[in-house]
């Protein structure tokens, strides 16, 4: 009989929720855990979406990988950015090394399948897709039974990060019942050995209704209509997992897997503000109210560094030789960086951490940030925007969000047994695992180790 192996891939989930909180009201997850291996699984460094999934399933570094997050600088240019895609990830996948043995293969919504490319089975790629009216499959022509099956398939829920609550817990319970009946229906119709599915909206949930849901948050508000949604949804997917064990066979192996956490956001640190303030960065004239980044006017050459925002900040020296108008020399770039450093932890929140790449991975590719700063234990974000005249600030500059991303994820795996919680898994170990599951050696350059 042929092995079978499906994942369930849920973003940001955190083990706080999954095997705390809310274990024993998730009656298909609890039986899951109850007979499997399980723990929390520790993420990468930026804990982002992406790179996080591809390092899961390569088993290589944000630094081998070349990919630090979902958009880098275009060379190094002062304003063109590019995004990162399938194409970015030059590291062999683990359906890729199982389609070389001749298993077959289901891949729908795994972050950075975008454009989709040939495999030995389907692939429908996941939610940086621009829209459905793309060529988002493998095959081109899954994309018209997805139409007449499935109808409206979503890959996203726009806009996720807005005061209209109702709009977007409609828009995610929509985009996963569609995520799940497509699934349902491509696990049905089709041969297969290995089977993943991504669902995002856990992600969506957490930055959009945390504050509901934690009362340690600073904007917390109880007996709101929103303080079930995030446990609702919850109660959905673990339905809805049961739905596809339902159609599965019985003696199909089950993995679940997140790529990172969630916890509450405390705030944001104004990273441009602060060299602003302190002298590294130079503009031809300061905006009246908050104005994002990108519509500064900035004085380029007398500009030292400048920084980018997001769950991380980016940090950029205006090199000369390198940059355009660079105005710092090369024999100076140790010191500046770290000056920086240095000035930065004196402001910014407690447990601070800021590196160089080299610091954080033992090979740095493609085209990363001169410095890498994560705030606050990663209680804030960094925030590009110039205008608060402070460099604290609870106001995030690309719209509302509740949550910020924690250092561990989850790893499930069912092995029949009863339930065993495991310490030190990391989130590179997933992929030698599914191989070492189907009887397959993991490459020697996998960085992570098989759970045993």
């Amino acid at each position: 009989m042929r092995k079978k192996l499906i994942v369930f891939g849920l973003d940001c989930v955190p083990p706080s929720l999954l095997f705390e909180k809310w274990k024993d009201k998730l009656p298909v997850m609890k039986s899951i855990i109850d007979t499997s291996i399980y723990g929390p699984l520790r993420t990468i460094m930026p804990p982002i979406t992406i790179p996080a999934w591809m390092s899961m399933l390569t088993s290589k570094n944000p630094g081998r990988l070349g990919c630090y997050g979902f958009r880098s600088r275009k060379g190094y240019s002062y304003n063109d950015i590019q995004i990162a895609n399938s194409r970015t990830i030059r590291e062999r996948k683990v359906w890729e090394i199982l389609g070389e043995f001749q298993k077959k293969v289901i891949i729908l919504g795994v972050p950075q399948t975008y454009p989709p490319y040939e495999i030995n089975g389907i692939l429908v790629s996941g939610f940086m897709t621009p829209s459905t009216d793309t060529e988002y499959t493998f095959p081109r022509e899954l994309k018209q039974d997805i139409k007449t099956k499935i109808g409206d398939y979503k890959v996203d829920v726009k806009d996720f990060r807005t005061d209209k609550k109702d709009y977007v817990k409609k828009q995610i319970l929509d985009m996963t019942e569609k995520r799940f009946k497509l699934f349902k229906f491509l696990l049905s119709e089709n041969e297969w050995d290995f089977a993943m599915v991504v669902e995002m909206g856990t992600d969506r949930m957490h930055h959009a209704f945390w504050k509901y849901l934690d009362p340690t948050h600073s904007k917390y508000t109880p007996d709101s209509p929103y303080s079930d949604v995030i446990f609702d949804y919850y109660r959905l997917i673990d339905n809805k997992i049961g739905e596809i064990l339902d159609v599965v066979p019985e003696e199909t192996g089950i993995m679940i897997v997140s790529d990172h956490g969630a916890k509450r956001m405390d705030g944001c640190f104004a990273i441009n503000e602060w060299f602003l303030k302190n002298g590294y960065l130079k503009l031809k004239s300061y905006p009246d109210k908050p104005q994002q980044f990108s519509k500064l006017d900035i004085d380029w050459k007398n500009t030292k560094a400048w920084g980018w925002g997001g769950y991380y900040g980016r940090i950029f020296i205006n090199l000369k030789g390198r940059e355009r108008f660079g105005t710092v020399d090369r024999n100076d770039f140790g010191k500046v960086l770290e000056d920086i450093k240095n000035g930065i932890f004196s402001d910014a929140p407690k447990e601070t951490v800021i590196t160089r790449p080299d610091g954080l991975y033992p090979e740095v590719r493609g085209n990363p940030p001169d410095l890498m700063a994560f705030f606050g234990d990663l209680y804030y974000r960094s925030v590009s925007s110039v205008g608060y005249n402070k460099y604290l600030t609870d106001e995030n500059d690309t719209g509302p969000d509740d949550a910020m991303h924690d250092y561990d994820g989850v790893f499930v795996l069912k092995n029949g047994n009863g339930g065993k919680k495991l310490d030190n898994l990391n989130i590179k170990d997933v992929a030698p695992t599914i191989l070492m599951y189907f009887y397959i050696s993991p490459p020697h350059d996998m960085e992570g180790k098989v759970i045993k």
